[in-house]
């Protein structure tokens, strides 16, 4: 028996709704305690006013929306069946002949469609907002100045020193033992914010420890004859680690950006596995939310059958809190090239929606 039209706008209607009512009492809440930590943290930052704050908690918020989204279908999905239970609509549908699978249907296919939301628009959103939010944390909170961006046109590096500020660009990088080299070097650099006094070109530079060694450099000033050096070493408190955690984190990335910005990455010998596997947990996470509904949908039997509404929300909370552990567990396990980063991004996923199906199919079928 196919279900109807009318009932599957109705069940999805319903999922639809708990949903965008839970996410939004989650998202109230995180916001609140966001808003306190950094408040916290600004306490030794007197320059920093409250409007400021909320604007950075503001800015972070569509970041942490994604990160709940699972645990809103989660607990959405829960409340949806069980006021169907409440209300003896289950009973009347499953009078009907109506399977499990098929109320689960339009639910399912709300839980997928939110998912692609997710991944294809939502991220977008989030990407750019939790971009804006470092940048300000990072010279709000952190004082710290030093950026670097990686695009097509090469690599441009800042770094800030007491007298002022330097802007490198190098059309190429390569590593090798720690050791990082940059081809076709061109430095500006300024007396404090923006007072230019000096360009440097060179065909390469060594990052050693402290320094900048620039190799055949020419020197130009303004209004002075360009000279040629032999040797120029630049101060600077980059490390190749530190060059390498300036890049972008795979969160302030777009899903469509990110492909581009792998590729480009990886030409520059660094390693690219946190974003590849953030990529691939980005297209996991539709099934992740299917997984979540699927879950969801074992305890609100359960319930049905033995009248627990203890188990109920003490299985779902646990369930949720496991599978967060377990998720968090796997993806250190990719970043760390212990496992394949494919398996790490859709293990979670995968193994939830195993575990959901067979928990189904023995209480429906076994």
């Amino acid at each position: 028996m196919r279900v109807s039209l009318t009932m599957f706008i109705y069940i999805g209607r319903q999922f639809l709704g708990n949903f965008l009512g839970l996410l939004a009492v989650i998202m109230l809440i995180v916001l609140l305690f966001d808003v306190i930590e950094l408040l916290r943290r600004a306490h030794s930052h007197t320059d920093t006013s409250f409007s400021q704050i909320l604007e950075m908690a503001a800015l972070k918020l569509p970041f942490m929306c994604q990160q709940v989204f699972p645990f809103a279908a989660l607990f959405g999905c829960m409340l949806t069946f069980w006021r169907l239970a409440r209300h003896h609509e289950l009973v009347v549908t499953r009078a009907a002949g109506i399977s499990v699978w098929q109320f689960l249907l339009p639910v399912i296919t709300v839980s997928l469609c939110l998912g692609i939301f997710q991944m294809a628009a939502l991220n977008h959103l989030a990407s750019k907002t939790l971009a804006q939010y470092e940048k300000r944390e990072a010279l709000m909170l952190k004082g710290t100045q030093n950026l670097l961006a990686l695009s097509r046109s090469g690599i441009w590096l800042r770094q800030a020193n007491p007298q002022g500020q330097a802007v490198i660009r190098s059309s190429r990088i390569t590593t090798e033992d720690d050791e990082i080299t940059l081809y076709n070097v061109t430095v500006f650099m300024y007396r404090g914010n923006d007072t230019f006094y000096q360009r440097i070109d060179a065909d390469s530079a060594v990052l050693e420890d402290g320094f900048w060694q620039i190799r055949q450099a020419w020197l130009q000033k303004p209004e002075e004859t360009p000279s040629l050096e032999d040797t120029v070493w630049l101060e600077t408190d980059l490390t190749f680690n530190s060059i390498q955690d300036s890049f972008a984190p795979p969160e302030t990335m777009s899903f469509w950006a990110l492909p581009g910005f792998i590729e480009n990455l990886e030409q520059a010998g660094f390693s690219a596995i946190r974003h590849r596997l953030y990529l691939h947990s980005l297209i996991a996470s539709p099934l992740l939310m299917c997984a979540m509904v699927l879950i969801a949908a074992t305890f609100t039997l359960r319930y049905n059958r033995r009248g627990s509404t203890t188990f109920v929300i003490a299985g779902g909370v646990m369930t949720g809190f496991v599978l967060y552990f377990f998720a968090d567990l796997i993806f250190a396990l990719g970043q760390s090239d212990t496992i394949p980063v494919v398996l790490a991004a859709w293990t979670p996923s995968g193994v939830a929606t195993l575990l959901g199906l067979a928990t189904l199919l023995h209480l429906e079928d076994g």
